[in-house]
């Protein structure tokens, strides 16, 4: 992570202080949401219900739910209340501007070093935080990106001071399973090449699990073996403290995926990506092994499918059985996440998985279902109020909470549109 901090400091101090000079702070204390139809995700809709959040907690949810004393009322009449939306994979924190590489901080050197934690490198002040979570995102995956093992992800909530604030309570060793097909249009390498690669990418990684097996045991039977840092960064995925976050896409390499996580008996897995899942989804299902498909507004994977297949993959995959969830795997556009949501819905997985697969299911996968992914008592209050379905463009978020704490609807697009909405060209004499 050493890029981001040699090389941008000025370049984030003088960022973060522009932006918290213009933006307002978060106002925490106790409120009463009213009136609202509430979407609960897991307890079905609530009518003219009211939500009251506490210390940072839902406590009360309902009909006829009196506003404790001092409490601040926020009338929501014909408005909704839904939980905050959760993006499966993305790189937001880790990056400022893609295109400039002094500002990513997501791809390190080395094909294996899952001991690198993305957590250390989220950056608080990122301008894109209140970007996404304006628009109803309140919780990422900020994952590494890179070669074999490139680190591992870490679950934020996009408000805090430091890395530590926002860290939600789940981290997932990345790997990308070797990659049979071409990585990209510049891909030039022929067949016997890719052939080669994946052959080497294999004995690296099974060289690799049979080294952290064999350091679990070592690790259990002394309780002193030397520090091995890549290995001691594995030993909780061994023991199945942790998740193994495996992208596979096409269908040949999903299918290489399940069957090595099932030789190798790797206890905890989700499978990421999985753009030809639906060529698959009756394996999937039968390994049940949960997936974080996306993104959803992409190309088909290859020339001759239809073009709706990423839009259709995801409820293909869910009819067939398969667990799932959604990503973005985005840095500046993980506020549309719930257009690749509304996407999925339209074409196959309907409104109602949709909406799950955005909140109860990645919190599930987590393992952080009793604090997100739903509006209930005793969760952390981190939802918000929209005037319809946040699926569709036309739907205006109206507030966000982020662990009670109600955040400014202010990020530097709000701030560009009131600049420029009622412009007058040249200047007055």
């Amino acid at each position: 992570m050493r890029k981001l901090f040699n090389t941008l400091s000025v370049i984030f101090v003088f960022g973060a202080t522009t932006l918290m000079a213009q933006s307002p702070k978060g106002t925490y204390g106790t409120f009463a949401l009213t009136n609202a139809s509430i979407q609960t995700v897991t307890k079905g809709v609530i009518q003219q219900g009211t939500v009251i959040i506490t210390d940072g907690k839902i406590s009360a949810v309902g009909t006829n739910i009196t506003p404790p004393s001092g409490a601040t009322v926020i009338d929501c009449k014909g408005k909704w209340i839904y939980p905050g939306m959760i993006d499966g994979g993305t790189t937001l924190g880790l990056s400022e501007v893609n295109s400039d590489p002094r500002t990513r901080d997501f791809n390190e050197v080395g094909d294996v070093i899952p001991q690198i934690r993305a957590i250390t490198a989220v950056n608080p002040n990122s301008v894109l935080i209140p970007v996404t979570r304006v628009s109803g995102v309140t919780t990422v995956i900020a994952a590494p990106v890179g070669d074999l093992m490139p680190g591992t992800a870490a679950l934020v909530n996009l408000h805090g001071y430091t890395p530590d604030q926002m860290f939600a309570g789940f981290e997932g060793v990345v790997l990308y399973f070797p990659n049979t097909g071409r990585k990209g249009f510049l891909d030039r390498r022929t067949p016997e090449e890719i052939r080669k690669g994946v052959e080497k990418a294999m004995e690296k990684l099974n060289e690799t699990w049979d080294m952290a097996v064999q350091y679990h045991k070592l690790d259990s039977a002394t309780k002193n073996s030397r520090y091995y840092p890549e290995m001691q960064a594995l030993i909780p995925v061994v023991r199945g403290e942790r998740a193994l976050m495996v992208e596979a896409n096409t269908s040949k390499d999903i299918l290489a995926a399940i069957k090595w996580v099932s030789d190798r008996k790797v206890k905890k897995v989700i499978l990421t990506g999985v753009a030809e899942g639906w060529r698959v989804a009756a394996d999937i299902a039968k390994a049940k092994l949960p997936v974080i498909a996306g993104p959803v507004l992409a190309l088909p994977t290859r020339e001759y499918d239809r073009y709706d297949k990423p839009y259709a993959n995801a409820g293909l995959m869910r009819k067939a059985g398969v667990t799932v969830a959604l990503r973005t795997q985005q840095t500046e556009n993980v506020r549309n996440l719930p257009f690749n949501a509304g996407f999925a819905a339209a074409y196959g997985l309907g409104q109602e998985e949709a909406l799950r697969a955005v909140t109860i299911v990645p919190a599930e996968l987590f393992g952080v279902a009793d604090k997100l992914g739903s509006i209930e008592v005793g969760k952390q209050a981190t939802l918000f109020v929209s005037d319809g379905d946040p699926f569709e463009t036309k739907t205006n978020i109206l507030q966000v909470f982020i662990g009670g704490w109600q955040m400014p609807m202010v990020s530097r697009q709000t701030l560009l549109y009131d600049e420029f909405l009622k412009r007058e060209p040249g200047a007055k004499k």
